[in-house]
């Protein structure tokens, strides 16, 4: 994956495309949780690289390239966290003005993260390559529009796609389409299409079968409240999460009730980044650490004084802890046998005091 020389990247080197990534990249996704505000947008940003991020993500629409403006019953969001408003009216109100991008960028290219975006028509993906972003995000709304996916492959540029609401063979289609069209590097995001998403309907456990079914990165763009199911995650394959980042929940955003504040953000980077140490690889060897505390394991000791010639048995030799003595596999074989002299209670059991 190739970024601007320039670029300095914080945490990762994605260079090398999605696969080799080094550690889980993790964006955040800042939405419409501007309010409408360019001060309240750079402070987000500034607070998410301060929050340990590796990137930001806007979306760059504009009302009337996701719907028209119209009241009737189809254009109506019911029973949803956007209940009664009209889709023209929830992206009029959640937009990200065009004209703030450039600006956006440099604060955040300037702190060091990777500033990219969701296109959602041909204009957006247009405006997008004249800013020279580095990659391509595909909501999972767009999934299904092959026309769309056409335009962002045709860039040569690394996409990133959610998943949400799509089957087995609609994800199928537009890999397909991504693929034929010039995609050469993508990853794929579990998603579930729920504001906020039950954890009972994310069901993780499907990223390993999308890894394999597609050959490709995963990742999660989690709509979940709290952190955990981030986390868990990482622990299953991911290698990118994207998650919704906000100031303070208090900020009259539609994204707010499922968007993580500063702290929270911190402490998920914070837990995801002892994951990667944890999950490690397939290793039996012992650590310095665990060499030193074998001494603690049990052995062989004799727990009562001991003539020479007595014999060895259930009463005067046990399994206790430290490890000094025989290992405790030999228990068996050494009752009946006779003490070789005489031996003090507390004494470690080894193979010259047995005849």
């Amino acid at each position: 994956m190739k970024m601007k020389k320039n670029m300095t990247q914080k945490h990762l080197n994605l260079e090398s495309g999605f696969s080799l990534l080094s550690k889980t990249f993790i964006v955040a996704e800042l939405s419409a949780n501007h309010a409408g505000s360019i001060k309240i947008a750079i402070d987000t940003i500034k607070a998410a690289s301060k929050a340990g991020a590796d990137a930001i993500k806007l979306q760059t629409y504009t009302p009337d390239s996701l719907t028209i403006d119209c009241n009737n019953e189809f254009f109506q969001i019911k029973g949803t966290l956007w209940n009664g408003n009209s889709l023209y009216r929830l992206y009029e109100k959640a937009q990200t003005p065009w004209h703030w991008h450039k600006k956006l960028k440099k604060v955040a290219e300037d702190l060091g993260l990777i500033f990219f975006s969701t296109p959602f028509d041909f204009n957006s993906v247009d405006f997008l390559e004249e800013l020279d972003v580095p990659i391509y995000k595909i909501a999972s709304f767009e999934l299904v529009d092959y026309y769309l996916l056409e335009k962002i492959a045709a860039t040569k540029k690394p996409v990133i796609m959610s998943t949400g609401m799509a089957t087995l063979s609609e994800i199928d289609e537009a890999v397909k389409v991504l693929r034929d069209n010039g995609t050469k590097d993508l990853a794929l995001l579990k998603c579930t299409s729920a504001y906020p998403s039950p954890y009972e309907e994310i069901h993780l456990k499907t990223l390993p079968h999308i890894a394999k079914t597609f050959k490709v990165t995963v990742g999660l763009s989690d709509h979940s409240q709290g952190i955990a199911v981030p986390i868990a995650a990482v622990a299953l394959g991911a290698k990118i999460i994207e998650k919704h980042f906000i100031l303070s929940r208090d900020i009259p955003s539609p994204d707010a009730p499922f968007s993580l504040e500063p702290k929270e953000f911190s402490q998920m980077v914070d837990a995801i980044r002892a994951t990667e140490k944890a999950l490690g690889e397939i290793n039996y060897e012992l650590t310095n650490k665990q060499k030193e505390n074998r001494v603690f394991r049990r052995s062989l000791f004799v727990v009562e004084d001991m003539k020479k010639g007595e014999r060895f048995s259930y009463r005067n030799v046990k399994s206790i802890r430290p490890g000094y003595g025989l290992p405790p596999k030999y228990l068996s074989v050494i009752i009946g046998k006779k003490a070789r002299r005489a031996i003090s209670r507390g004494t470690p059991l080894s193979w010259d005091l047995i005849n």
